[in-house]
């Protein structure tokens, strides 16, 4: 009779739990889909008393992660603490350095540690999955390790925090400005202990940094990743993109290009009518475009108990099959350092100015991003009080260094009240 694969859970929060209550409760359904039954030998958190409400009586405690992570009992070590280094790095190194399969949800760990991580799973023999590290119960790593290995990936891009698409989609909803419906995620227990991980756009950086990794070959590079949060986003932007056809979402892009790897998560303008622009609440959605593929589009739960925990125990599934992939799909010693793109590539670009309610304010500004490069598409100007005079342009696809030059310019003419406000669009 095979032996069963015993599991060491370190971290009993929202998803720890999940998986405790998974195991426990489709025991039978994973016999028969791996063969093989999974049970938990032990756990470990900082409280042991916390009511969990799932029954860990029948489970080893271990106060210390790592020793959790050395049990001879524990066949697979499960890390949920979070946190890119501390007591979760050393568990997961300690388990890895002993032979023993990692599953983990910490993107943040991978996202700084990644290349070091894999190195040592692949000298031990041992796998490292991390499925529930980015977009929650979106099988996303595994598409694009198996089900698009035959590809040659071109870009990959999506809404990658739940937290923030809640409060873009809530903001347009409720007519509230964004100070309100951050207060209102914060109060609903949607944000990190941290808010700018999320609304600063960390959190979804190093998922992107991650899919970015896997898509193209390369080492995890997250300083490579230019970001922006919606803290600047108002409730003006998010009505005047939909009078024009677009939604705001915090977007994440990663793309081959001629210069090099291109990485972003920022604020970003998409079609209404796009599958990206009709995504709402705290769902999120990958993208992925290949060469023989085309386009294929995932969306589902970023997010919470009963979605990671499904991202987490599909790892196991495999781990019990006997399965031990390599990370990033591709040996770790043969991930080049990600060149840098020196260029960002040309998109159309929305644009919130201000001005002087003054003649010849309009033409001022037209004709400085003529000079840089920056032709209009689009243009509208808007009811205004005594004074100001706002205005939105969507220009032709520029590069953003053209259109930073622009704004350059657009301010030396003294015409402009206030910073401009300028979103990429990306035309998904």
């Amino acid at each position: 009779m095979t032996t069963p694969l015993r599991l060491g859970i370190a971290g009993l929060g929202t998803v720890g739990a999940g998986v405790v209550k998974i195991v426990q409760g489709h025991g039978d359904l994973l016999a028969a889909r791996t063969g093989r039954r999974i049970e938990i030998a032990a756990v470990s958190a900082r409280t042991r008393n916390k009511d969990r409400g799932v029954d860990l009586s029948d489970y080893a405690w271990e106060d210390d992660p790592v020793a959790l992570a050395r049990r001879d009992d524990v066949d697979l070590f499960v890390e949920l603490v979070g946190g890119s280094d501390g007591p979760a790095k050393a568990a997961v190194e300690a388990a890895l350095d002993a032979g023993k399969p990692v599953v983990t949800a910490n993107k943040a760990m991978l996202a700084l540690h990644g290349q070091d991580l894999a190195e040592r799973a692949e000298a031990s023999g041992a796998a490292l999955r991390f499925e529930a590290a980015v977009a929650g119960g979106i099988p996303c790593v595994k598409a694009l390790t198996e089900g698009l290995a035959g590809n040659e990936v071109t870009r990959v891009m999506g809404v990658m925090n739940g937290t923030c698409n809640y409060i873009l989609t809530r903001m347009e909803s409720s007519g509230l400005p964004y100070a309100d419906i951050f207060e209102e995620a914060n109060g609903l227990g949607y944000l990190e202990a941290d808010p700018t991980l999320d609304v600063g756009g960390i959190d979804a950086g190093h998922k992107l940094a991650i899919l970015s990794a896997i898509a193209f070959g390369t080492q995890v590079d997250f300083d490579g990743v230019q970001l922006q949060g919606i803290e600047r986003v108002s409730i003006d932007d998010i009505r005047r993109a939909r009078d024009m056809g677009y939604r705001i979402k915090l977007l994440g892009v990663a793309a081959r290009t001629e210069s090099g790897i291109e990485q972003s998560m920022r604020p970003t303008l998409v079609p209404e009518n796009s599958p990206l622009g009709q995504l709402e609440g705290g769902a999120n959605m990958v993208v992925i475009e290949g060469d023989a593929v085309g386009q294929i589009v995932l969306q589902g739960p970023g997010a919470g108990e009963g979605p990671t925990a499904s991202a987490v125990m599909a790892d196991v599934a495999d781990i019990a099959r006997g399965l031990v992939p390599l990370p990033f799909g591709r040996p770790a010693a043969t991930l080049a350092r990600a060149v840098r793109a020196n260029a960002a590539t040309a998109c159309a670009h929305y644009l919130r100015l201000t001005l002087k309610d003054e003649p010849g304010a309009l033409a001022r500004v037209a004709t400085v991003l003529g000079q840089h490069g920056v032709s209009i598409d689009r243009m509208r100007q808007y009811d205004h009080a005594a004074g100001d005079a706002p205005v939105l342009i969507v220009t032709h696809p520029c590069p953003p260094s053209d259109l930073a030059g622009a704004l350059g310019g657009v301010m030396d003419t003294g015409v402009v009240s206030g910073e401009p406000v300028a979103l990429q669009i990306q035309n998904t």
